[in-house]
């Protein structure tokens, strides 16, 4: 037992809240199409030209690997830490502790590069220069964020159906703009099959690995279904299915805009700073006049979206380490009435809202979402290559059982996590220093609140590795059972239910 004294009586989280369509609905919202399209397409563009398709694409692939990983996980450890806990049991706690670290760092930079565009596009709407007033956007960038915190603190259920209104609109505007750019075409370039093979075109490894990291920030998100887990009904199967369905449905809308957006705007239009934004071009150009103001809508109500999947990611994180004492108990309590974790959400917000001021000193919103993408792309690069390790070694006496057991639990993941690992090394030798600054350091904070509580005695750092272990599964792992060692947090919510 830990060497603390036990927290008061609490309640877990609400279980089976969510079905299987909000996984599928919380995965696109977390991924955020057209706010990653919206803030990221010119970096990447700058980085990798033309070829930025092909950049999403050999991005998606390891990420599909990532996602199977976080599928199979959730199938023998139902728990609100996600690759916190599966890391921590599978590899090392120490790894695991790293591992929500870095989730938890890359989500609360994120309230920044997050809310202060939320804040332009919503002025843009208004006003073009206002739009362009940092102090203006922060302020009403902070008024949808805590709006977002506000309905995260009323519970998941909630949350979700705010989710199918804004997700669902978000979507239907990207698509019908998309397929209708690629049919008008445009005169900035003719398409080439390069766009998606890009072999050639990068300038060399380390242009790669730029382009890549900046393409993993599209898809990240994605699994917030694992940290909803033990809210969702029917968990092991549904968390990791929405994942992965996730996934492949935000990668057609990226690939399909971006091709649009080649089609249509010069590279030098779209690495210009004074030129309109990209997709207030690509919508005006399909329906003149208006088109524009409807995709700007579109990136509003997506900014917004993944600001609430975020905090949910970020707070249930902390809430599953304080139930483990690996960061101050009082995170793993649970509100009594919403039975959320409202204690991180309040300190996660007064953080954000202190960040959101402080980065006002930073400059430009398109100066700190610059810094932000490369700082966020670095810290999920960790706990999404931890993840990819952990399946493979929970499932090792079944890997070979089968040749799908091989190709998904086996390669395909550690081929994930492999490249993870590589984005993380290479990107560490180039990023510039203010990047490399704010991932690394951010990261390395979380050696304090490791080596203070491992020294308490947190029961959490004398478990030995390997107690996530699925070798009592047979054959193929679709039979629903928690592994032997399950500290089953999913137990805490099901209590939670009793309470």
């Amino acid at each position: 037992m830990s060497s603390e004294s036990p927290a008061e009586p609490r309640t877990g989280l609400r279980a089976g809240v969510l079905g299987a369509a909000d996984t599928v609905v919380m995965a696109v919202a977390g991924s955020a199409p057209a706010y990653s399209l919206a803030s990221t397409t010119a970096v990447l563009a700058g980085t990798a030209g033309l070829v930025g398709p092909a950049a999403l694409l050999w991005c998606a692939i390891p990420m599909l690997g990532i996602a199977w990983a976080f599928n199979y996980l959730g199938r023998v450890d139902v728990n609100a830490g996600a690759s916190y806990s599966w890391v921590g049991r599978a590899l090392h706690p120490a790894l695991g502790f790293l591992s929500g670290w870095a989730l938890v760092v890359s989500a609360t930079i994120f309230m920044v590069a997050g809310s202060l565009p939320a804040g332009q596009y919503t002025l843009s709407l208004f006003s073009d220069s206002l739009a362009q007033n940092t102090w203006a956007a922060t302020g009403v960038g902070a008024f949808c964020f805590l709006v977002m915190a506000g309905l995260v603190l009323l519970g998941a259920q909630i949350t979700a159906r705010a989710q199918w209104i804004m997700t669902g609109i978000e979507v239907a505007i990207l698509a019908v703009f998309g397929v209708a750019a690629l049919i008008h075409g445009g005169s900035a370039a003719t398409f080439s099959w390069s766009w998606l093979w890009g072999f050639g075109h990068f300038g060399g490894v380390k242009g790669f690995a730029a382009a890549a990291l900046i393409a993993a920030f599209y898809f990240w998100g994605w699994d917030v279904t694992a940290n909803l887990s033990e809210e969702t009904s029917d968990s092991k199967k549904n968390s990791g299915l929405g994942g992965l369905i996730g996934v492949v449905g935000v990668f057609a809308l990226f690939e399909v805009i971006t091709i649009a957006i080649n089609l249509i705007i010069s590279q030098d239009d779209i690495g210009n700073p004074d030129s309109p934004p990209l997709l207030t071009t690509l919508g005006n150009t399909v329906w003149p006049g208006v088109g524009g103001k409807i995709l700007v809508v579109a990136v509003m109500l997506s900014t917004i979206a993944t600001l609430e999947t975020t905090l949910i990611q970020v707070t249930r994180s902390l809430f599953a380490m304080g139930r483990d004492r690996t960061v101050p108990g009082v995170f793993g309590v649970a509100h009594r009435r919403w039975q959320t974790p409202w204690v991180a959400l309040a300190v996660v917000v007064v953080i954000s809202l202190g960040l959101f001021v402080g980065s006002n000193a930073l400059g430009s919103v398109n100066t700190i979402l610059a810094d932000a993408v490369s700082a966020i792309g670095l810290q999920i690069s960790v706990y999404y290559a931890l993840a990819g390790l952990a399946v493979v070694v929970a499932y090792r006496k079944l890997i070979l059982t089968s040749v799908s057991n091989a190709v998904f639990i086996g390669l395909w993941p550690l081929a994930g996590a492999v490249f993870m690992g590589f984005l993380f090394v290479e990107n560490c030798m180039t990023l510039p220093g203010a990047q490399l600054g704010i991932g690394l350091g951010a990261l390395a904070i979380g050696v304090i609140p490791l080596a203070w509580y491992w020294a308490k005695g947190s029961a959490y750092y004398r478990s030995a590795p390997g107690l996530l272990d699925a070798s009592e599964l047979s054959g193929e792992p679709s039979t629903e059972v928690i592994g032997a060692g399950s500290t089953g947090p999913a137990g805490a919510a099901g209590a939670s239910s009793a309470s």
